[in-house]
């Protein structure tokens, strides 16, 4: 067998044994992490109920993994090209794993915060590692067929997470929504151990940028912060001194990544116009996402009194709509440019938000909630595989890993603070959620709010964004929608 380049391992087929376990392997962690970010969301009104937790505290139980996944994603990377992928990646399944045991076993809300913050450090881990394992170890021939099957796989995850949330939910208890990813994880360590090989970046080398890694997190914890307490405090100390000093902190990231020379993140990248244009429609987009996914959950439970796992099934319709559709949509994309898809898809997600204000007490389905999440379903077919491929082809293919990384944190960062400052901004005091009226009159504030800035990305797109002249129609190894985009960079203009 021929070896994958730089790696010294042999590059494996799709075909065989080693090549299904290393599939396998990708599958069933990145699974686990999308699995537990869906399901968690569903479960937050009974944990709120049984924990006795406020709205601020379920922000936390959201907000917690996100933080440290955020903060942490593009360094756990960095280690696996330096340690061995396969090494981290089974240290993050275990870390995950382990942290999950201790969120189902949580007796409240705060330890139960602190065991999500301890899931996103394994998330950070293993996230990043499960494509870079198919990127390092399989053949170039067959690289595309496993990031397709990898990325298929994944998305049934995010599918069914919702049902098995809700399921789970309303049968043995919230707890077992953590408590799953134990048998998940042994499943995986055990695949991992026996089939794939180990691989590392013989071109890897300095010192790891932990102090920008860990002044990034600080300056997003400490907003976070601020943001998740002012319903309650005010523009008390308690607020100010931490919204202060995550600004200062802000600063000081940006002045340790512009003088170290191997940063965490290369600010020179954003000198690439259409890169930056991307990642700043990804931010505005993805806040938007966040925040109707964290509260619309919450509607369907606390105001229309749906069950966990009607809820929870509720969302299907904008995953099935992705499945189906974004490989299409990737290749309408390809020939129109990104331009159209990124100013169209994120108009038609705002539609479907505003639809969504007319859920209320006693809504039927098919009358108040399916309109608004076909509506927002197709929207994000329109957006997120243009978005995708973009990034990854707005950049030379050398650096495609580290701007899909920044992509990732781009909007895992905004997710983060759009569940911060919504209920801030839409007027939810700590125990809204357990006012029906109230909650219900907040949500419909925040799904306009939500709407406004998705037309924000969609104005970004239209007069930011670039539509080069079509490609040849192979995907980019990275890609996970075969959307068609291939791998050059723009022209040099974009630099």
């Amino acid at each position: 067998m021929s070896s994958a380049p730089g790696s010294g391992t042999p590059a494996v087929r799709l075909g065989t044994a080693t090549g299904r376990g290393v599939l396998l392997t990708a599958v069933l962690g990145s699974g686990m992490a999308m699995l537990d970010s869906t399901v968690v969301t569903v479960a937050l009104p009974h944990i709120g109920r049984d924990l006795d937790a406020g709205l601020g505290a379920l922000q936390w139980i959201v907000n917690a993994y996100m933080l440290t996944l955020a903060g942490l994603i593009l360094l756990g990377g960095a280690l696996g090209d330096r340690y061995g992928r396969r090494k981290v990646f089974v240290v993050g399944v275990v870390w995950f794993a382990l942290a999950s045991l201790l969120c189902g076993v949580a007796p409240d809300a705060g330890i139960l915060i602190a065991a999500r913050a301890l899931q996103g450090v394994g998330g950070a881990l293993l996230t990043p590692g499960s494509l870079a394992l198919i990127q390092a170890v399989f053949h170039p021939d067959d690289r595309a067929g496993a990031v397709g099957a990898w990325s298929g796989l994944g998305g049934v995850a995010s599918a069914v997470g919702p049902f098995v949330g809700g399921w789970l939910v309303d049968g043995p208890g919230w707890r077992w929504v953590f408590l799953i990813n134990l048998p998940l994880a042994v499943v995986c360590v055990l695949v991992a151990v026996r089939h794939v090989p180990e691989t590392r970046d013989p071109a890897a080398h300095g010192r790891f940028d932990v102090l920008g890694a860990a002044l990034g997190a600080l300056a997003l914890a400490a907003v976070t912060y601020a943001l998740i307490a002012a319903p309650d405090q005010g523009a008390s100390p308690g607020v100010v001194v931490p919204a202060v000093a995550g600004v200062l902190l802000g600063v000081a990231f940006v002045y340790v990544e512009r003088r170290r020379p191997d940063p965490m993140l290369p600010l020179g990248i954003f000198a690439i116009r259409q890169f930056s244009a991307v990642n700043a429609v990804t931010v505005f987009v993805y806040a938007a996402f966040s925040g109707f996914f964290f509260l619309s959950v919450l509607q369907l439970q606390v105001v229309a009194g749906w069950s966990a796992l009607a809820a929870g099934t509720a969302l299907l319709p904008t995953t099935v709509l992705m499945l189906l559709l974004s490989a299409r949509s990737g290749r309408i994309a390809q020939r129109t440019g990104p331009r159209l898809p990124l100013t169209l898809g994120p108009l038609l997600c705002a539609v479907g938000l505003l639809l969504m204000t007319r859920v209320g007490a006693g809504a039927v389905y098919w009358r108040d909630v399916l309109p608004a999440l076909a509506v927002l379903g197709l929207g994000m077919v329109v957006l997120v595989a243009p978005l995708t491929a973009t990034v990854l082809a707005s950049v030379d293919v050398s650096r495609a890993g580290l701007a899909s990384g920044i992509n990732n944190a781009a909007a895992r960062a905004a997710g983060l603070i759009a569940v911060a400052a919504l209920p801030l901004a839409a007027g939810m005091d700590p125990d809204v959620y357990r006012d029906p009226a109230a909650f219900s009159a907040a949500f419909d504030r925040a799904m306009i709010l939500c709407a406004g800035a998705l037309v924000t990305g969609a104005l970004l797109a239209w007069t930011t964004v670039r539509s080069p002249a079509p490609r040849a129609a192979a995907c980019h190894p990275e890609c996970t929608y075969h959307c068609g985009v291939s791998a050059p960079p723009l022209d040099p203009g974009d630099a």
